[in-house]
């Protein structure tokens, strides 16, 4: 099981005795990306049965997250923020039992932000099959660590947001897909140390970063159009005008930048992930038989 966390020691502390309490067995790995409040000494006095890796200066989160795939050795990554609390001791063996498919990739488990919404998230709408959508959020999920390592991991210049749903689309693009979960709900507490602006300017930027990296021709300026206008309605709604202009300006900057290096998905994944947006969640039978590698078999 796999933490990552920068300065937030208290909220880390309030997390880990839940993660330690868990009916499965696990390996709790917490990566530390360059903490400054004592995190690394509360973890080391505390926690010794934790392992902990930290790293002298920061690389971000969604860095630290592909780098803790190569120091597991569990076939499984089950990944929480530090401010997500495990309340029910079942709920990552539950989690495992979701990976009954071989194309199951990667389970988004169920949580709830219990400080602003009472809404379930990425809770299946029953639990009699395998419910597919499109990504996950990365406070609560699970991923096959061979797969991950497979398509790449996240990638670390994204710094934080919307690594998900550029890992989940490659991932579909090799033919594996994203549940939703069945275990018992996580509680989200939002940490109040998150930066609303940074938060808004890097997930409009990662957005537009997202469409030119990965949607093909003819797609991507329909993408590029939507991802604009939406960007646009969330500065409105989130009162965030100048964090969204920057993180617009800098999206674009950076999309054309990288234009040469970027490698689309095909056609029919993309085309398979947009149904699945406007239509999911979508039975895994349904799913399976569009999946890029079943198509070739």
């Amino acid at each position: 099981m796999v933490i990552t966390t920068k300065d937030r020691r208290d909220e880390l502390r309030e997390a880990l005795p839940l993660v330690l309490a868990q009916s499965e067995p696990v390996e709790v790995l917490v990566i530390d990306d360059g903490s400054e409040d004592g995190t690394e000494d509360m973890v080391r006095r505390e926690f010794p049965q934790v392992r902990l890796e930290r790293s002298p200066r920061p690389l971000g989160l969604i860095a630290q997250r592909t780098r803790a795939a190569g120091l597991a050795s569990s076939p499984i990554l089950v990944s929480v923020d530090d401010d997500a609390r495990l309340v029910s001791p079942h709920t990552v063996a539950q989690t495992l039992e979701d990976f009954d498919d071989e194309r199951i990739g990667a389970v988004a488990i169920p949580f709830v932000d219990v400080r602003t919404k009472t809404t379930v998230r990425q809770e299946a709408p029953d639990r009699s099959g395998s419910w597919v959508v499109s990504s996950y959020i990365g406070t609560a999920h699970a991923v096959r660590r061979d797969l991950f390592q497979e398509v790449g991991g996240y990638r670390g210049e994204l710094v934080q947001m919307g690594e998900e749903p550029d890992f989940c689309l490659r991932l579909l693009d090799a033919g594996y897909v994203t549940r939703l979960g069945r275990a018992d709900r996580i509680h989200h507490l939002e940490s109040p140390k998150r930066s609303v602006p940074r938060i808004v300017e890097l997930g409009r930027r990662n957005d537009l970063l997202h469409a030119f990296w990965n949607v093909p021709m003819p797609y991507l300026p329909v993408r590029i159009l939507k991802v604009t206008l939406h960007s646009l309605w969330f500065a409105v709604a989130w009162r965030q005008p100048w964090a969204v202009m920057r993180g617009l300006a800098r999206g674009f900057r950076d999309g054309l930048a990288s234009w040469r290096s970027r490698r689309p998905v095909a056609r029919v994944t993309y085309r398979l992930d947009h149904d699945i947006r406007k239509e999911g969640p979508l039975r895994l039978e349904l799913v399976v038989p569009r999946l890029r590698g079943v198509r070739s078999e």
